[in-house]
């Protein structure tokens, strides 16, 4: 089967305006919001490191051999884009052990900003969010159209879709996801194969949420709509369609869709129709998705960028916000400009 990122449909119409994104690392910034701070006690050290250039598991890699301690016992919250200027944590497992003289450590692609020790290590995807800092360069096309397009992102949010790295290149993780459900693939690793699912997962749902955005309903509820408080994973289901709209206005709550899996939905009526009939349209993936054993769960079909900011100026955008966890910067900037 033949999968097309570009093919998604908009929220506000296709941008307008063209611009050169990640010109130089700088021009990327992210920084991880974390849920909680080290205590100052324990057997494991945080560092929050900045990197400009390098990738997460290499970084990580680093500080294993620079402790002496085993791949393993370095762990962080989430991958971050190595073309990018990036401020995120690490920890070490540090039992009965000094910190090491990080005074001696230096490396040219990311710096130690600060050390603390922690009483629990730093698991995957314990942040809150990232909070973004972004310069789109080499700005051309209708000015007027991306100012327009930002204050109705800034009202109303965007389209929650998995970016496309997400896929792989030249989509590869949903390729690799058909061959995994065909057994056409063997002995493959448990980091690969989590990849491979997820991507498969991920495709149906922005299949499910292109759909509702060509329905114009993304935003307005429908009968048998489940949903959800806004960054938060909770769901609910409210037949009042009529009370619920005006908390979807102000950002209250969102929609959500399925990432489909195993089990009863949620959902029910003119939703999980929708739901189903577009699993059944990638039904090699839903079925591989099922015979996996991963349970149905919800995802949230609108993004709502917070503290957003932004600026028009020198034929370059700047603009920031803040997202949670899972989210994707680059999905915010599909909507109000193309980049190349």
């Amino acid at each position: 089967m033949s999968y097309v990122f570009s093919d998604l449909a908009y929220a506000y119409g296709k941008p307008l305006v063209h611009g050169r994104l990640k010109a130089r690392n700088v021009d990327f910034r992210v920084e991880e919001i974390m849920p909680i701070k080290p205590s100052g006690e324990g057997e494991h050290l945080w560092l929050k490191i900045e990197k400009d250039g390098s990738n997460t598991d290499w970084v990580a890699q680093q500080l294993a051999k620079y402790a002496g301690v085993k791949p393993m016992s370095v762990s962080y919250a989430g991958m971050k884009d190595r073309h990018a200027v990036t401020t995120q944590w690490f920890s070490i497992h540090l039992p009965g052990m000094q910190d090491p003289d990080f005074s001696l450590f230096d490396n040219e692609e990311f710096r130690i900003l600060e050390t603390s020790r922690h009483d629990r290590k730093l698991k995957r995807g314990a942040l809150t969010g990232n909070r973004f800092d972004i310069y789109v360069t080499d700005l051309q096309g209708d000015f007027e159209a991306l100012q327009q397009t930002l204050e109705t992102i800034h009202q109303y949010g965007v389209p929650n879709y998995y970016g496309e790295q997400r896929f792989g290149r030249d989509m590869s993780n949903l390729v690799k996801a058909e061959r995994l459900f065909r057994g056409e693939l063997k002995k493959v690793k448990k980091p690969q194969r989590g990849l491979y699912l997820s991507a498969a997962r991920s495709w149906i749902f922005n299949q499910l949420l292109s759909r509702r955005i060509q329905q114009q309903n993304w935003i307005i509820p429908v009968v048998g709509d489940v949903y959800m408080l806004n960054a938060k994973s909770a769901c609910f289901i409210d037949d009042d369609i009529e009370a619920t709209y005006p908390r979807l206005l102000n950002r209250e709550i969102n929609l959500t869709g399925c990432l489909w899996g195993e089990g009863e939905s949620m959902a029910s009526a003119d939703v999980l129709n929708l739901e189903q009939s577009v699993a059944s349209e990638f039904e090699e993936l839903s079925k591989g998705l099922e015979a996996a054993r991963l349970k149905q769960e919800r995802r949230s079909l609108r993004l709502n960028p917070e503290n957003m900011g932004w600026s028009i100026s020198d034929q370059a955008l700047h603009i920031s916000f803040e997202l949670p966890a899972g989210a994707f910067a680059t999905m915010v900037l599909r909507e109000c400009v193309n980049v190349s």
